[in-house]
């Protein structure tokens, strides 16, 4: 069975989480569009994984002038990197693949082994910084939002995800937060859009190889993301919030009128 014919079973009000992600993301486009011919102050992080294909199909269904970035950090499963090469020839929008520094990584790797995200949570998040986080700074530079796929289903930890979040320097914008898994499914059938074929071996979060497996009925989403930590450890820095950030609220941010669902776009 496919993750499509698992899955595609859209909430009651799919039709106003769609008009809700379309009307955000086009909100975003116009508030941090950029001015005389310079890159937007928005820009789309996409693991490949359900949600962020669905954004990028709306961002290039709708035409809007948001880029979009990857981060290739040299662990990726097979068929997320066969995924990323069909992305970026079919995509309007453009794409942009950060990857680590290579000396970093060699001189980590010779020092902690290529498997030490095994050995420790410290080990595991030095990697994470090293092939995430330091990437994702580059890509984020002169950036004032991002968007991100986060949906308050995925887990207990993202269970109050806001449509946009200004409690940072950098505003972060969920178009999804309030989107089901069968919504996300249904958009996919709907639209014929490619996916990562782990979908359909039940990994619902797709990570980096040696830190993501399937899951089994019942467990949470992201359970398959460093199974082998403790619960309130399972994040690799992307998403996790700063206590001296925590009251910032950039003037950039959008207005809270602006999440209100309207019409299609």
């Amino acid at each position: 069975m496919t993750a499509i014919e698992l899955n595609a079973r859209p909430h009651k009000d799919y039709s106003l989480h769609l008009q809700e992600a379309q009307h955000v993301l086009a909100q975003a486009a116009a508030q941090y569009a950029g001015a005389d011919g310079d890159a937007a102050r928005v820009t789309q992080a996409s693991s490949l994984g359900a949600e962020d294909m669905v954004i990028s199909h709306i961002i290039n269904r709708l035409q809007l002038d948001i880029g979009i970035f990857v981060l290739e950090t040299g662990r990726l499963h097979k068929e997320t990197l066969d995924l990323l090469d069909q992305f970026k020839a079919d995509s309007r929008a453009p794409v942009t693949v950060y990857k680590p520094v290579e000396e970093a990584v060699v001189q980590f790797v010779a020092k902690e082994g290529l498997d030490a995200m095994y050995k420790s949570i410290d080990l595991r998040k030095a990697c994470c910084n090293i092939r995430k986080m330091e990437p994702l700074e580059r890509a984020l530079k002169g950036k004032e939002a991002w968007i991100t796929g986060l949906r308050r289903e995925q887990s207990g930890a993202r269970a109050e995800v806001p449509l946009v979040d200004t409690s940072e320097p950098r505003v972060k914008i969920n178009p999804l937060a309030n989107w089901t898994w069968g919504d996300v499914w249904h958009y996919i059938k709907e639209s014929k859009l490619a996916y990562n074929p782990l979908h359909d071996a039940f990994f619902p979060s797709i990570g980096c190889e040696p830190c993501t497996r399937a899951i089994s009925m019942g467990e949470d989403f992201r359970s398959g993301r460093w199974w082998w930590e403790d619960e309130a450890a399972k994040e690799c820095g992307l998403h996790v919030k700063h206590a001296d950030g925590s009251e910032a609220s950039p003037v950039s941010a959008l207005p809270v009128s602006a999440l209100a669902p309207k019409a299609s776009v």
